[in-house]
């Protein structure tokens, strides 16, 4: 897939990069995993390829030590730990406003805890996992209803986590009762048909749970292929009958509170955890008829019972052949290459199935298959179908970890970063709809890639505007760093970088193994290094010399992940 990536962008890259630089461990301790035998330890590359896909890079000292235990250890030390609390930090900053008699943005206090966890937190692979879920089953405080609840999102990016290496039928049960799930697709409050007054159920969530959540739009091979009818043509998964059956299901539930009226069930009476708890059952507004789709069939009720009906449907939809391929193939997507191989799904979809005790929706064992598999951690060299484009959040985080970046704050103030001209064009938990920042089957029209059959998701949002937009922004962070304040609130710490500067091959080799994994294109590295050495080091004035070190470290620095051999994670 890269030299088509390369083909695609490098023209856009070439243009706005000329503008943009006219600007310009020991032992084992207590506890350790065991240290592997040195001919066992994976290659840095490896490790740095690994740390890229499973979290958001990693320093040096993160990269060594994942060298000395080896990645299935590393997994399995990061499902022991715990789990980081977007909601505790958000209700901290809620605490600490009120006490101030302060009104701010409480969206920021989202954003500031991502970045926060992604960049500092204990448990890395869980928060990837976790922003690979948000992806998939999507809701955005970019809408106008959800936008009101910060808190309650933040608490929904902890449900994912909470759920990133649980059982996903416990999943799919705990994002259909979040009430921001309730209010982004519109079953909270969703009443049952009335036929007097031609009320339907609402559809939305009916249709998404199986379009987006579970099944797709089309039966699937276990190895993620389309299922094709004796027409040839793919086998649809669900009817309209199927949709207004499931709605029936998603009729009764509203807010979480200590009673059950008519007045809490449509907003009244608000209960001040109603944004963080699960959504409860109202029997009075259940549909007690008869609900047919997938072939289940949950029979007419004598008295409403909205609890046993969404049993048996998430039981339906979590049974469903489609789930382990379909679910499998995007967790790949987001973590590994755009376009696996069907034998790649096909692993990946019988973990799934069966984790090896006979249990189905392991999530530790799926994410293992999509991590440990032999095409994620040794693809064919040369192989122009394997890698993803990085998408911007996942840069600037791997920027942060691999550079050492801290906040002079502790919190990481970095707000709104949705533009695409002045920042990065992606904001955590602010996708423009119910179908992510890119549709995993997005397909750049009039390319290679096209022409060859495969997709780029993350093409989706990549323009002339929002390439120039990553240039400056890039160039700015790299400089002077990121977030608010004067100076900026998030700083790399670029010492070690800087201790190599006089030698412009040794310093390019550093970032490139560090960023790229050693992959650097010989004309790349041939580029950079007579970039780096033309900015002169005086050898009579320190302080002059000293910023010269630094500014060829941050030139270095900015070239690499300017290029496609970066923005391709291979």
């Amino acid at each position: 897939m890269r030299p088509m990536f390369r083909r695609v962008m490098v023209g856009a890259q070439i243009a706005a990069l000329s503008w943009v630089l006219a600007a310009c461990g020991a032992g084992d301790g207590p506890g350790e995993p065991p240290t592997l035998p040195k001919d066992q330890q994976p290659a840095q590359k490896d490790v740095v390829r690994f740390l890229s896909q499973a979290g958001f890079g990693g320093s040096q000292a993160e990269i060594d030590r994942t060298r000395r235990i080896g990645f299935s250890a590393w997994i399995g030390e990061q499902y022991s730990l715990r789990q980081d609390r977007h909601q505790t930090y958000v209700d901290s900053q809620i605490d600490t406003a009120k006490l101030a008699g302060q009104s701010v943005n409480q969206q920021n206090w989202v954003y500031e805890s991502f970045w926060r966890t992604a960049v500092a937190g204990d448990g890395v692979l869980r928060h990837r996992v976790a922003f690979a879920l948000s992806q998939i089953f999507v809701v955005s405080l970019a809408d106008g209803a959800v936008g009101q609840y910060p808190r309650g999102v933040a608490s929904y990016l902890d449900m994912l986590g909470r759920n990133a290496f649980g059982n996903f039928r416990t999943l799919l049960q705990d994002v259909s009762l979040h009430p921001m799930m309730g209010l982004y697709l519109s079953h909270l409050r969703n009443q049952k048909e009335d036929p007097s007054r031609g009320r339907v159920p609402d559809e939305n969530y009916a249709r998404e749970v199986m379009q987006l959540f579970t099944i797709g739009l089309y039966e699937l091979n276990p190895d993620g292929t389309v299922r094709l009818d004796s027409r040839n043509e793919p086998i649809e998964t669900y009817t309209n009958e199927d949709v207004s059956g499931l709605a029936k299901v998603f009729t009764g539930w509203s807010w979480a509170g200590p009673d059950k009226s008519d007045k809490r069930f449509f907003g009244g009476d608000a209960w001040a955890e109603r944004d963080v708890q699960p959504m409860q059952p109202y029997p009075k507004f259940h549909s007690t008829s008869e609900k047919r789709f997938l072939g289940t069939v949950v029979p007419a009720q004598a008295s409403a019972d909205p609890e046993a009906s969404l049993r048996i449907a998430l039981d339906r939809l979590f049974a469903h052949p489609n789930v382990g391929p379909f679910i499998g193939k995007q967790l790949i997507q987001r973590m590994v290459t755009s376009n696996p191989s069907p034998g790649y799904v096909a692993r990946v979809a019988s973990a799934f199935d069966d984790n090896g005790s006979g249990v189905r929706g392991d999530m530790k064992a799926v994410i293992r298959a999509v991590l440990l598999d032999p095409e994620a951690r040794s693809p064919v060299p040369g192989a122009t179908d394997y890698g993803k484009l990085r998408e911007p959040v996942l840069r600037i985080a791997h920027w942060m970890r691999a550079f050492g970046a801290r906040s002079a704050s502790g919190r990481f103030l970095i707000g709104n970063t949705d533009n695409p001209s002045t920042s990065l064009g992606q904001t955590p938990m602010r996708s423009p709809s119910v179908f992510n920042f890119y549709r995993p089957g997005y397909v750049p029209p009039n390319t290679d890639i096209a022409a060859a059959g495969m997709v780029a998701p993350e093409m989706q949002i990549t323009h002339e505007l929002s390439v120039a937009g990553y240039l400056n922004t890039l160039r700015n962070v790299i400089s002077g760093g990121i977030g608010s304040g004067s100076p900026r609130d998030v700083q790399p710490d670029y010492a070690e970088m800087v201790g190599l500067a006089e030698r412009p091959d040794a310093l390019v080799e550093r970032i490139g193994a560090m960023l790229i994994a050693g992959e650097m294109s010989p004309e790349l590295r041939a580029q950079v290094i007579d970039a780096v050495g033309s900015v002169a080091v005086s050898g009579t004035n320190a302080q002059s010399a000293a910023t010269a070190r630094l500014n060829r470290v941050k030139l270095a620095i900015f070239l690499v992940m300017a290029s496609p051999d970066y923005l391709v994670q291979k």
